[in-house]
């Protein structure tokens, strides 16, 4: 059972700290959530936060408002220290001062692809080997949040049984195909550095990102 630690930035109740919460638990507005938060725009139960398969996930649990990580709207996200949640007029930081340094330290240090997934030793690691603000101002780096925030590549899941691993080679060859028809019908504008794309292949690109988008949503409806 994972431990995971909350920090509320903005909202009615800026200044309040969830400690080494054990997951499962929600975050909303009623009783009867770990995380109860005096904010009328969240939604009674607002969002769950569960450890599987040695991942933290947020699932938004169909909200009025919706829910946001780092900025963007989503039904389903791996949390990582120094995520910033969304939720109402509340602002939620993810992880202890602790998690969010040894993060920097990882990305500081080359090994970006340990910081794309929280791993539960860093969660249930009492240690604090290197204090944040050493972390945060190694450098000098002008956007910490940038750095925490940078989106890589996320690895297959794992354990998938014959049929699902189908329907997943079969989306991402969907996806490919398209991409790579794509790529190819771009030609170079002169002896410039711009690519130029038909306004029908323009359509072909949002046409592709609105079917992505519609499987992230069927992704992440909660029950599905």
């Amino acid at each position: 059972m994972a431990l995971v630690t909350l920090r509320v930035l903005d909202g009615a109740d800026r200044g309040r700290t969830f400690e080494e919460i054990p997951t499962p638990f929600t975050i909303g507005r009623e009783d009867g959530n770990t995380v109860q938060l005096n904010d009328e725009r969240i939604s009674r139960f607002h969002v769950k936060i569960q450890e599987d398969q040695d991942r933290i996930v947020l699932t938004d649990l169909q909200s009025t408002n919706g829910t946001k990580v780092n900025g963007e709207s989503v039904q389903l996200w791996i949390l990582r220290p120094g995520d910033v949640l969304s939720v109402g007029r509340s602002l939620l930081l993810f992880g202890s001062r602790g998690e969010i340094a040894r993060r920097l330290g990882r990305l500081r240090q080359g090994k970006s692809e340990e910081g794309i997934a929280l791993e539960l030793d860093d969660l249930e690691d009492p240690t604090e080997s290197v204090p944040l603000e050493f972390e945060l101002g190694f450098g000098d780096t002008p956007d910490v949040q940038a750095t925490l925030h940078t989106l890589l590549p996320p690895e297959l899941p794992q354990d998938l049984g014959p049929g699902q691993a189908a329907q997943l080679a079969e989306l991402l060859c969907f996806i490919h195909l398209r991409l790579r028809g794509l790529v190819q019908s771009a030609r170079p504008k002169g002896k410039s550095d711009r690519i130029t794309l038909e306004p029908r292949q323009w359509q072909n690109i949002l046409d592709l990102q609105d079917r992505i988008a519609g499987y992230l949503r069927a992704v992440g409806e909660p029950g599905d």
